[in-house]
């Protein structure tokens, strides 16, 4: 019976965060428009700035949000803010796509 409850409460989780596919962005894309981001987040979307967080396998769409409130000044950020600035609404969507996109695998020690 947990075992139902488990699956109700993650196909809820997921109906929440999936990604409405219209606006889904173009991972292909998205890695072209990287050349700001691969300074702090790395091309592979893992982070090699202590104060910048790793971006590979996160959620498309808190990806994009995360963006957008940069870029409308919601959520402050020095750096983000300013490049954010910049960022179309079609940039904020691929680039959101490709950091998605990339698969991380979790070892447990």
């Amino acid at each position: 019976m947990k075992s139902i409850h488990v699956l109700a409460l993650a196909g809820l989780l997921l109906g929440v965060v999936a990604v409405d596919p219209a606006s889904a962005g173009d991972a292909r894309a998205g890695r072209q428009k990287l050349t700001t981001c691969q300074g702090c987040h790395g091309l592979d979307g893992l982070s090699k700035n202590p104060e910048a967080p790793n971006l590979a396998g996160q959620v498309e769409s808190y990806l994009a949000r995360s963006l957008e409130a940069y870029r409308s000044g919601d959520r402050k950020n020095e750096s983000m803010n300013i490049v954010a600035k910049e960022l179309s609404d079609e940039d904020i969507a691929d680039v959101a796509a490709y950091y998605a996109s990339i698969q991380v695998d979790v070892l447990p020690p």
